[in-house]
């Protein structure tokens, strides 16, 4: 089984996890090992699933504004954590890769392998929510066409992301292409940086 194979499965497990309740409130029950990559990988896809419906819900035109206030600080800690996730399964990576010499040819990649990872998770959510769309009972012929046709883009994107993902860490691994990972040092969240935060002090 390839790398994103295992990513596939984790993360439609993830996302059929939480669709049992369908609920934003619904406690994590993250079956795998904690110190695993597996871990990593569910919680990565339950936070991008939980915050998917937090954005649906924020868009209610009739939400009190209060509540959206308050969601709005729950999208801000949601995105804290998945980067703070991207980060760890990076971390992952370059123990796995960290014996490994680049060849004097060697390039650098774009992205690092969590951040191409990250996207693979989101896609899988995009791909369940347009396949719900192509198979709503309540909806017209016309919409649902339409959801299919994107969802026939949505899948090969799926192929072709995977594969990609899987040559850059084989790239990786043999030597060809080198990891540098770069923090995001989100200065919005930080008080020492965030000059409203360190302002009001």
């Amino acid at each position: 089984m390839s790398f994103t194979q295992l990513c596939n499965n984790i993360f439609n497990k993830a996302i059929n996890d939480y669709h049992v309740t369908d609920n934003v409130d619904t406690p994590i029950n993250n079956p795998y090992d904690r110190d695993s990559i597996e871990n990593r990988l569910y919680l990565k896809c339950w936070i991008d699933t939980v915050q998917w419906h937090y954005e649906d819900i924020i868009r209610d035109p009739h939400i009190e504004p209060i509540d959206a206030l308050q969601l709005k600080r729950r999208i801000d800690r949601s995105n804290q954590d998945r980067t703070d996730l991207v980060e760890q399964i990076d971390s992952y990576f370059r123990q796995k890769y960290c014996d490994v010499t680049p060849l004097p040819e060697a390039r650098l990649n774009t992205e690092s392998p969590a951040w191409a990872i990250d996207r693979l998770s989101i896609l899988a959510l995009k791909i369940y929510h347009m396949k719900e769309q192509a198979e709503r009972t309540d909806a017209s012929e016309e919409h649902k066409q339409r959801c299919a046709q994107k969802l026939a883009v949505l899948l090969e994107q799926q192929v072709d992301l995977s594969t990609a993902i899987d040559q850059l860490l084989d790239d990786i691994e043999a030597g060809k292409i080198y990891m540098k990972v770069y923090r995001q040092m989100k200065m919005y969240n930080d008080p020492a940086t965030n000059p409203v935060l360190y302002g009001k002090k």
